[in-house]
């Protein structure tokens, strides 16, 4: 996870667990689609991101992971697709941080920048990619909890 190096290693371990829980348990197969479903890229955003994040065990205030996740079709941004992955991030890392995932289809991020959604284009700019599928290899088999090829 040198991508997310700036981070103290409990972090960083939490960040890539969330990222291989998102990417094993991915189930396309809920919807039915004219195209295999395919995450795209996985984006951490905001605090963790710009490395303005916070944690003060005293007030036990923190600051949540943001993953944005880019899909290859808008069918597969239905929860039913994400339902056992995000139960499976809160059941492990519930009780010690807390995660919000946005899904999003390669369609909606052209439509931003056709439009020029600066909410949506200033976050993935400054985001820090954390899988990207032309660049990084695939899961082994024995993570792959969901339908994933």
């Amino acid at each position: 996870m040198a991508r997310v190096g700036h981070l103290i290693r409990r972090k960083q371990h939490e960040i890539e667990r969330i990222t291989r829980i998102l990417r094993g348990l991915f189930a396309p197969s809920q919807v039915q689609a004219p195209e295999p479903g395919q995450i795209k890229r996985i984006i951490l955003i905001g605090p963790y991101a710009r490395r303005s994040w916070y944690e003060d065990s005293r007030t036990i205030e923190f600051s949540d992971y943001e993953f944005w996740v880019v899909v290859n079709h808008p069918l597969f941004t239905d929860e039913r697709c994400w339902r056992r992955a995000c139960a499976t991030i809160d059941r492990e890392l519930g009780n010690r941080c807390a995660v919000d995932v946005e899904i999003y289809s390669k369609s909606d991020i052209r439509a931003a920048r056709a439009e020029g959604d600066t909410f949506i284009l200033d976050r993935i700019e400054g985001g820090i990619t954390l899988y990207r599928a032309s660049r990084d290899a695939s899961l082994p088999i024995g993570e792959r909890g969901g339908d994933q090829p």
